[in-house]
């Protein structure tokens, strides 16, 4: 497999990779990471790089564990490639939280790009696990569950950029992975009872040529977080 955008630190964690792999006409493409600001251009890239006789485009989104609205952006570049070019493509096996973010976009959540001919057959494997839908709801109930959802999603979408560059200068800073770098941030978080898109604003904002210093409260409770961490 080959990876398409791969990690580096250009001011902002890159955020998805696309593993590809060709077997005869078809090309079968495993993104992982998240669907956001910069996902349909890693996509596009990747689209460009296959092989000229390439006859069907298959993705695994099963290692996709986030996605705002560039997820929509990326199955544009998707579909539009597939009536370009004139072959089938697929996108199946969501779960979690982007099944979810199709299900409230009213698309199909088993392949969002299945239209009205016949596609392709879906890719091998296990079905994704079943995820608890507002649809079995009264009504009225299913209403405020999907609005409140909503307004999760719109809450994610806003914070995430800041939380990202909060990640990349921790990570840059201390010498951690992306992962411990979120853990830092929401341990951060719980000991200052501070709001997580706070602590990251103002990690980012201190780290800016002549920007503020942290309060002194997040600045012990970072602390004592990256004291935790090296243990």
């Amino acid at each position: 497999m080959t990876p398409a955008g791969p990690p580096s630190f250009t001011g902002r964690l890159n955020t998805l990779v696309i593993e590809v792999r060709v077997e005869a006409d078809r090309a079968l493409l495993e993104p992982r990471g998240e669907l956001v600001h910069g996902c349909a251009q890693t996509l596009s890239e990747t689209l460009a790089g296959l092989p000229a006789a390439t006859g069907r485009v298959d993705l695994d989104m099963s290692g996709v564990h986030f996605m705002d609205t560039a997820g929509l952006q990326f199955l544009d570049v998707l579909g539009d490639y597939g009536r370009r070019r004139s072959v089938p493509v697929t996108a199946t096996r969501w779960n979690g939280q982007p099944r979810r973010v199709l299900e409230l976009a009213g698309l199909d959540t088993t392949d969002p790009l299945r239209g009205g001919a016949p596609g392709p057959a879906p890719l091998p494997g296990p079905p994704p696990a079943p995820v608890s839908s507002a649809v079995v709801l009264e009504p009225a109930e299913q209403l405020c569950v999907l609005r409140a959802e909503v307004q999760q999603l719109r809450h994610a979408i806003a914070s995430r950029p800041v939380i990202d560059q909060a990640r990349g200068i921790l990570m840059a800073t201390h010498g951690c992975t992306s992962d411990e770098a979120w853990h830092i941030l929401r341990e951060t978080s719980q000991l200052a009872n501070t709001k997580l898109r706070t602590v990251a604003a103002a990690v980012t904002a201190g780290a800016a040529a002549g920007g503020p210093p942290l309060p002194p409260a997040l600045r012990t409770a970072l602390r004592r977080a990256l004291a935790r961490r090296r243990r």
